[in-house]
């Protein structure tokens, strides 16, 4: 039976502050002449490399022990089909065998990781639904 060593709280996290990032844009040049206001706070939405939600998770990821990064890492080759959840145990060898100290910049780097750790707990029959509405 494949269990996560990983708190699903952890996981959804995750998942709320990866949405965030993935929903940035590259940074425009505004009007000198411009305000925040005018420009409907656009800048909010751009991606600088001092951003506080990277930053955030960045910082997040780092925190978390061997065990947990390791289910992470196996969560998103999950949710993204690499294996199914009856060869968790499988999988999770296999990130053994390629984890590394740039497990957390793989995971900054990988698209749609939000959606990978979604699909990854929706196989355990777990969501972040709760956590989403209990964080907004």
């Amino acid at each position: 039976m494949a269990t996560l060593r990983i708190s699903p709280d952890k996981v959804c996290f995750v998942v709320v502050k990866a949405r965030e990032f993935d929903a940035k844009v590259a940074p425009t040049e505004l009007d000198e002449g411009s305000n925040a206001s005018d420009d409907d706070m656009a800048q909010i939405l751009e991606d600088y490399a001092d951003d506080p939600t990277l930053e955030e998770l960045k910082s997040f990821l780092e925190a978390l022990n061997e065990d947990e990064l390791e289910d992470l890492l196996a969560l998103m080759w999950l949710g993204r089909d690499d294996y199914s959840i009856d060869d968790w145990e499988e999988g999770l060898g296999e990130v053994r065998d390629v984890r590394d100290r740039h497990t957390v910049d793989y995971l900054l780097g990988t698209p749609l990781l939000s959606e990978y750790l979604e699909g990854g707990l929706a196989e355990f029959g777990l969501s972040c639904e709760e956590f989403e509405l209990g964080h907004m």
